[in-house]
């Protein structure tokens, strides 16, 4: 049964830092995507970043580039994304999600994903 559990989220001043991780257990991460999305009320869910198997190439939106960095460790099945220079709009509730049939084509789409988090909710005050 495959499951996927985020921590890490909490309040944190603009500017500051914050790293997520979700610990995912019952598959093995060897194609597919693991995303990172976001929602924030009134909002849709909308794509962070993410990684695409077999080759661990990741993916951002464009607005995370250069403050966001997503990645794996392997051993622990787990994903991270660490976010730096945090701004007012990110404020959301982050969920993890797994696609093990995935294309490159829809790795932004949160329906093609199979498997979510329960979610962490991340709040950045001014």
């Amino acid at each position: 049964q495959v499951q996927l559990v985020e921590t890490g989220g909490g309040l944190v001043r603009a500017g500051g830092s914050l790293r997520l991780s979700c610990a995912g257990s019952g598959f093995t991460f060897r194609s597919g995507a693991m995303g990172w999305f976001r929602q924030s009320p009134g909002k849709e869910r909308e794509f962070v970043a993410g990684i695409k198997r077999p080759g661990s190439h990741t993916y951002y939106k464009d607005s995370v580039k250069g403050r966001f960095t997503v990645s794996t460790d392997n051993t622990k099945n787990t994903m991270f994304l660490q976010m730096n220079n945090l701004q007012l709009d990110d404020t959301a509730v982050y969920y993890c999600a797994l696609g093990q049939r995935i294309i490159l084509s829809s790795l932004r789409q949160p329906p093609q994903y199979d498997y979510w988090g329960q979610g962490t909710q991340v709040t950045v005050s001014s």
